[in-house]
């Protein structure tokens, strides 16, 4: 006997799922994201029921404690999401009264009881230029070196100064 199946427009076998548009991924602004925050981005996703946009609980410790990175990584990360449009905090989380952060995806809509408000894709309008000016030389970090250089005199102490390179990758290594 053959079942046929029923044409709910469900996939109970696959579970929920989100899509990643090729539009949102190729853009400036995914480009841009940590793997920590494409992480808690994705996270906040899984806890997207459909209805429940600008009610989107994560709190930074359950960030860090299901996705491995510490409170201070899932911070900036959420910082980075919030600043390239793609969430917006929408209630402020209460460590004394056990509330986590509740935050918008901007990739869904909200239902609301005036009805649906479609996504705003705020991320669209995100580019590197706006938020960080104009492009600076492809460097790497500047990074302080293991020791203080050494003085004439010793009594007095030198602030260490940076030491910066080229680019992994650039045309100097070659």
């Amino acid at each position: 006997m053959v079942r046929k199946s029923r044409k709910t427009g469900k996939r109970s076998e696959d579970g929920q799922y989100t899509n990643l548009p090729y539009a949102m991924l190729k853009s400036p602004a995914w480009r841009s994201l940590s793997g920590a925050a494409v992480k808690v981005l994705l996270e906040l996703h899984t806890r997207f029921n459909g209805g429940n946009n600008g009610n989107v609980r994560l709190s930074l410790a359950e960030a860090a404690k299901s996705l491995g990175p510490g409170k201070a990584t899932v911070q900036r990360a959420l910082t980075d999401l919030q600043d390239r449009g793609f969430i917006i905090l929408t209630v402020l989380g209460n460590w004394y009264h056990r509330r986590a952060h509740e935050w918008q995806l901007t990739t869904k809509p909200m239902q609301t009881p005036r009805g649906k408000i479609p996504a705003t894709n705020d991320w669209r309008k995100w580019s590197q230029k706006t938020k960080d000016g104009p492009p600076q030389n492809h460097k790497t970090p500047c990074l302080a070196p293991s020791k203080n250089q050494k003085t004439e005199s010793r009594s007095k102490s030198e602030p260490v100064s940076p030491v910066c390179g080229p680019a992994i990758g650039s045309e100097m290594e070659h």
